[in-house]
């Protein structure tokens, strides 16, 4: 039986968004999405969830967030979600030269829970100082490896790369 990602929160997203964005030197469309993939990793090897319940897909420099890169390509006016949520999005980040992420407000830290801040944290802390070809090369990982261009990388893969894999595996399938 597959494991599958549980909704998508797009609130806590974009608060997500916000709190790695202040967090981070140089915050980018690349540089956040990583943090989220590294987080999300330990955060499952951890607490067993995904912190925002986004689905990853493998493009050549890495896994990406599917709708967390649709909501900075929606800052970026690139995209539309829909007309509210576009303009929340609107009000709270903005994009410049076309991948520079900048927080026009702070995170609401009470959408996020402890467990999820304390693994950003700790991501960024070990990270967030990597170059584009660095992070790249740490998320170019055999989850992404096993998963076609474009294609969306089964939770499972990602699972498989975490210490304890049986574990997750079995608590996942279990709830």
């Amino acid at each position: 039986m597959p494991v599958h990602i549980k909704h998508f929160d797009r609130d806590k997203a974009l608060e997500a968004i916000l709190y790695i964005a202040k967090s981070l030197r140089n915050p980018t469309f690349h540089s956040i999405s990583k943090m989220l993939y590294l987080s999300d990793k330990l955060h499952l090897q951890e607490y067993g969830r995904l912190i925002c319940g986004d689905r990853y897909i493998a493009m050549e420099n890495g896994p990406v967030p599917s709708a967390i890169y649709d909501m900075m390509k929606v800052a970026a006016r690139r995209r539309s979600i829909d007309v509210d949520w576009d303009e929340i999005i609107q009000e709270s980040l903005d994009v410049y030269r076309g991948r520079d992420v900048i927080p026009k407000r702070d995170c609401d830290m009470d959408m996020l829970a402890e467990s999820e801040v304390e693994c950003i944290q700790k991501v960024i802390a070990e990270y967030g100082h990597k170059s584009f070809g660095q992070l790249t090369d740490i998320t170019h990982d055999s989850a992404w490896e096993a998963t076609d261009d474009n294609q969306t990388i089964p939770l499972e893969s990602i699972v498989a790369t975490l210490p304890n894999a049986a574990e997750v595996a079995g608590y996942l399938h279990a709830h």
